[in-house]
């Protein structure tokens, strides 16, 4: 039973202004509107009351966040109106530390509803219904908190967002929520409330920032790893969503994909800058480990060339990664005859002092898997001009080429620099690059402050391959799948498709030259093998993304926001493919795992020339 108020309760008030920190005072509310917390809400994602006083609204308190810049807590009218379009919950910012309120209190609150966006308004992100500059009233202890909602297969639909309003812009603001309908709309309409997922699988490791994501669906777009496959625009999976915890970040599980967060985990959902509807915890399942292993490719046979494309996430000398790396290329890749690397960084990293040279990083890396009992690679790249390249500041990312000589050759042909093209040439009737290593393009604008592609050759056992390396823009800027604008605007594939364009038209103009050149684009694609960047980079059956030859629920490289997704490609010119035979592994050795060294799993192709 709820204890009842004593006269002195009845008369405390928690003031909280955003300028000040929170305190408990004698205080008489402002004369405003007295509302219930499902007129707040309303039926759609603005509220009916956005800039006024309310007063006197009344609920439970359900969770109490003491962490970050959203101080506060969670209020839940116990009595619901018949409409499943309105939430019972609100949250209540304080902006320091709440004091003098617990969970189970029965609380009245007055403030100013404010409609808060995460990341601000041009990130296209929903608002968040608040009241702001509270003063709260502590009615009562101890009572029941309101029971969760349930968040699972049968509750959520298979449709994701509604279309929004053409008239206003796309957003989805002002339309009426059908939660029966839409999966964005059922989490809005609980947007605040107590929400409860059970025996959830993880389909997104734990980050550094004590984030991990689950789906609600077990069976939705599964693959046999655990995790949760997005193979088109339109496949957005509804059952995915964040979890976070009330609680100290020591206590939050280190999670890998597929494993369970056994029994229930309960609390307020919330929506934030980067993940969207997010479960903030105040129960956590049990943690039951999946099994999820690292994988490991097969060797190359010895008529076939291995050629790999990894991401190694901004290496440079200071890092401690460089015995990882090492060991995930001998052990885990086998050893390719060939690496792309990407997001290879200068000598003193993030050190912003015009350094461009990372000779000493790649001599670190190449020393590392020797140690590890691999080959001694060689190396190829060309420097970028400072800070012209895009990437971490000071770092100047750079992609470059490892080569095991006791396998393959390259072919030198000096004068490859920062700024200077290689162009395609016919040498004794074969195509032939006037500069190796050299870069495409690099006054191009579609690699303005972003990766130029290196390209190179390469002979094996008689035959050249021309490789090209690439680091496309990446995905910053993108609304998310969550934004208030339905379909969400990709504006940064405006540049990907440029970029695609300039590595096509390169690769017609080697097959123009040599109908039957093999040919091998590879890299951070930074897209999917369905998106049009790709469809442009194959234009013409110019190339293909080899990816493709796997099933579709291993067609992954990356995981955002638990969706398993591609974004490293290796693309092949006709030659390549009219063989038939090559194989294509995904080899899974980072984006599921909480320990990652990288970000990104390594893709490793193999034929005979």
């Amino acid at each position: 039973m709820p204890s009842k108020p004593s006269a002195r309760l009845a008369a405390l008030t928690v003031a909280a202004v955003c300028s000040a920190a929170s305190t408990v005072v004698l205080t008489t509310p402002a004369h405003a509107e007295s509302v219930r917390v499902h007129d707040i809400q309303g039926d759609t994602r603005v509220s009916p009351f956005a800039g006024k006083q309310v007063t006197d609204v009344t609920g439970i308190v359900t969770g109490i966040r003491t962490y970050g810049s959203s101080r506060g807590f969670w209020v839940q009218d116990p009595a619901p109106d018949a409409d499943p379009a309105t939430s019972e919950g609100v949250f209540v910012f304080t902006s320091s530390t709440p004091q003098g309120v617990a969970v189970g209190d029965e609380v009245s609150v007055s403030g100013t509803v404010t409609e808060y966006v995460p990341g601000g308004a041009s990130s296209g992100n929903q608002s968040v219904t608040e009241i702001t500059k509270p003063t709260v009233t502590v009615v009562s202890h101890g009572n029941p908190v309101p029971a969760p909602a349930v968040l699972d297969a049968r509750t959520v639909p298979s449709a994701y967002a509604p279309q929004g309003d053409p008239a206003a812009g796309d957003s989805v603001n002002a339309l009426t929520l059908r939660p029966s309908r839409y999966a964005l709309d059922l989490y809005e309409s609980l947007e605040g409330m107590n929400v409860r997922v059970a025996d959830a699988r993880v389909v997104g490791a734990t980050d550094p920032y004590t984030e991990l994501w689950v789906t609600v669906k077990p069976r939705e777009n599964r693959n046999k790893r655990g995790g949760t496959v997005y193979g088109s625009y339109d496949a957005q999976n509804t059952g995915r969503i964040q979890i976070q915890s009330l609680g100290k970040a020591a206590d939050f599980p280190d999670a890998n994909v597929g494993d369970v967060l056994a029994g229930a985990t309960t609390g307020p959902l919330d929506y934030n800058q980067y993940g969207g509807y997010t479960l903030v915890a105040s129960e956590l399942g049990t943690l039951e480990a999946g099994g999820t292993k690292r994988e490991t490719t097969r060797a190359q046979h010895r008529s076939e060339l291995a050629i790999a494309t990894y991401n190694v996430e901004n290496l440079d000398p200071s890092d401690d990664t460089f015995a990882a790396h090492a060991e995930a290329i001998v052990h885990n890749l086998s050893s390719p005859d060939i690496v792309s690397l990407e997001e290879i960084q200068d000598n003193n990293g993030a050190t912003d002092d015009g350094t461009v040279a990372a000779d000493v990083t790649l001599a670190k890396l190449i020393d590392a898997i020797e140690a590890a009992g691999g080959p001694r690679y060689d190396w190829r790249a060309v420097d970028p001009a400072d800070k012209q390249d895009g990437g971490q500041p000071g770092g100047n990312i750079r992609q470059a080429f490892l080569f095991n000589p006791d396998r393959v050759s390259f072919t030198d042909r000096p004068g490859g620099d920062a700024t200077t093209a290689t162009d395609v040439v016919k040498v004794r009737g074969r195509a032939a690059l006037t500069l190796s290593p050299g870069r495409i393009a690099p006054d191009s604008a579609a690699f303005e402050d972003s990766r130029k592609p290196l390209a190179g050759e390469f002979v094996f056992r008689g035959r050249t391959v021309v490789v090209i390396a690439n680091h496309f823009s990446s995905k910053g800027g993108d609304q998310s799948l969550t934004s208030q604008y339905q379909p969400p605007v990709r504006s940064s594939e405006t540049q990907r498709h440029l970029q695609a364009q300039e590595v096509h038209d390169f690769t017609a103009k080697i097959l123009k030259v040599q109908k039957n050149a093999a040919v091998v684009a590879l890299g951070d694609i930074n897209d999917f093998e369905f998106s049009r960047t790709t469809r442009i980079m194959e234009g013409g059956g110019v190339l293909w993304s080899a990816i493709r030859s796997l099933p579709g629920s291993e067609r992954y490289s990356y995981v955002y926001q638990g969706n398993s997704q591609v974004l490293d490609q290796i693309l092949i010119s006709p030659s390549i493919r009219r063989q038939c035979s090559f194989s294509y592994d995904s080899v899974h050795i980072n984006a599921e795992f909480h320990d990652q060294i990288s970000d990104h799993d390594p893709q490793v192709l193999r034929f005979k020339p």
